[in-house]
């Protein structure tokens, strides 16, 4: 299956691309980007729906800031749950789209069955974003330090170029950051992606610096799944996860170890096993 639809809330015209076959998962963010990243055997086993939200679409009109809060993105969400009439889901989140998962589970829990959390730091205040950036800076090996170097150096002209993509070219240059290949170019992954600057700005920059997950999981009583990249330096250390140690029985975490910021692009095969393992066993 691979169908493509839109879903219309409050005039934002939200994209969804549903690929496969199985018990359904709603993957939070681009419908371009995030199909890239995961691969054709797990749509075998699973119905994945990428869903747009508004950060990612073109906006209807001149946005005020109360239009583009955390709630109003659940909000879409929920919009969309309706509109496809998904009774019975698991949500998953990836990156900052892990903070809109887990609070979209506390706000609206009737229907979601689990949740997954995927490369995420517990908290993405400026405080964090520094610890990452020095630990990249006391662990990382010359070679991985000095492809950031020559990357992050274009940066500047990319955004001079196309500021109104600077989202998607900091993501390109961080890739040393980002990925067990240091020197992996993903510019492919970002082609055709739109992005709406301020409402980035406010949810990756104020409204995910004021939330912290591990809080957060104490009020969820779901089946919960947090995957993490060993090399995953942009938001590093695993250890920032270390209070989740089976203290929460509905939380498990797993971690790959030959993956950065995408275990789902850079370890398919173990990563696939891993989330079919858990929902077979979260399902007993």
């Amino acid at each position: 299956m691979n169908i493509q639809s839109t879903v219309m809330s409050e005039g934002f015209a939200l994209n969804v691309s549903i690929r496969g076959n199985g018990r359904p998962i709603l993957v939070v963010g681009s419908s371009i980007y995030y199909p890239r990243l995961f691969s054709e055997q797990l749509y075998t086993s699973f119905q994945l729906i990428f869903l747009d939200h508004r950060g990612f679409v073109k906006p209807p009109r001149t946005l005020e800031p109360e239009e583009y809060t955390l709630d109003k993105v659940l909000d879409d969400i929920e919009a969309a749950r309706q509109t496809l009439e998904l009774e019975d889901f698991i949500i998953l989140g990836h990156s900052g789209h892990a903070f809109m998962a887990l609070e979209y589970a506390k706000k609206y829990p009737e229907h979601v069955r689990k949740v997954v959390l995927l490369n995420t730091a517990p908290t993405n205040s400026p405080e964090r974003q520094q610890q990452s950036f020095a630990f990249f800076n006391e662990t990382a090996c010359p070679e991985r330090k000095r492809q950031f170097e020559a990357d992050i150096a274009l940066l500047e002209g990319d955004i001079q170029r196309e500021p109104e993509r600077r989202f998607a070219h900091m993501c390109i240059r961080m890739g040393a950051h980002s990925f067990y290949d240091y020197a992996y170019d993903a510019a492919w992954m970002w082609e055709g992606v739109f992005t709406n600057m301020p409402v980035i700005d406010h949810l990756w920059g104020e409204a995910f610096a004021r939330l912290n997950l591990i809080d957060s999981l104490k009020e969820v009583a779901k089946p919960v799944l947090i995957g993490l990249g060993r090399y995953d330096y942009l938001v590093s250390p695993v250890s920032l996860w270390n209070a989740i140690n089976g203290s929460q029985a509905n939380v498990k975490k797993a971690i790959f170890e030959k993956s950065g910021h995408n275990p789902m692009f850079e370890e398919p095969d173990l990563f696939n096993a891993i989330l079919t393992d858990w929902i077979d066993e979260t399902d007993n």
